[in-house]
């Protein structure tokens, strides 16, 4: 079984490729983190999770998740992080985590996707996305023939400057960083109610059409990048691209 966060589809993408030469089952989380229950959910070997990369690990929402969720019956957990660059120390906190959950780690495969860090980084354009895209999936054939193999991912080499991007980095990024309270909406506001709906915190709710931010985001992008009439800002930043090649449908069910 393979269970995907995405924010703005480039994870969601990587895990449906990853399903099809899997012939496996491919489930989103983000229904499941907006229901805010703990699950109890049946699985067999291999499980496999595929995210981003926040801060160069796991996005903290989706460790949690795994955390409190019962997954009966799988043994041997792989994960695949898409990125806009690295990684980082990444795989020690998944090994952690797999201790944690009694699991066997079959460890961790990166692949480049385009950066869709906005508040951040500048996006790229739609030619080099596309490209980024096409490279992207020509490394999900080597990651499905270690997993149907049964075979561990190769380990990735870390180095000093990576620890410390997984370790003290990524703690000043959530302590002073993530945050709502930069993001605000523009007149081209149509109220058509995508962020909220798409929101995987629960986080905005539409006041008089308009919407607002409840100080429990993540980061995902989803609103920013995915608003159709590009209406949502974040703080002064203008003129970056908005990335968004997500499924919707796909990504806010819970499949049969």
């Amino acid at each position: 079984m393979i269970y995907y966060f995405s924010g703005t589809g480039n994870s969601q993408l990587i895990a449906q490729n990853i399903a099809k030469q899997c012939h496996d089952q491919c489930q989103s989380i983000t229904p499941y983190l907006k229901q805010g229950k703990h699950f109890q959910l049946q699985t067999q070997d291999p499980l496999i999770f595929v995210a981003p990369t926040y801060a160069w690990r796991l996005p903290s929402v989706v460790n949690e998740w795994i955390e409190k969720t019962e997954f009966i019956g799988a043994k041997k957990v792989y994960f695949v992080l898409t990125c806009g660059g690295s990684v980082g120390n990444a795989s020690h906190y998944l090994e952690l985590l797999c201790t944690k959950k009694n699991w066997d780690y079959q460890g961790l495969a990166s692949i480049v996707m385009p950066d869709n860090y906005l508040v951040m980084y500048p996006t790229p354009d739609k030619k080099t996305c596309d490209e980024l895209i096409q490279k992207a999936l020509l490394q999900v054939s080597p990651i499905v023939k270690y997993i149907n193999e049964k075979k561990p991912f190769p380990s990735l080499p870390i180095t000093l400057k990576e620890k410390m991007y997984s370790g003290i980095i990524n703690n000043a990024f959530y302590k002073f960083f993530v945050s709502d309270k930069g993001f605000n909406v523009s007149s081209r506001c149509i109220s058509c109610g995508k962020c909220a709906q798409r929101c995987p915190m629960n986080n905005i709710q539409l006041t008089q059409g308009k919407p607002i931010w409840h100080n429990n985001c993540t980061h995902c992008m989803a609103c920013i990048a995915g608003c159709p009439t590009s209406a949502i800002g974040y703080k002064k930043i203008e003129n970056r691209n908005h990335y968004f090649i997500m499924n919707d449908e796909d990504n806010l069910k819970i499949g049969d």
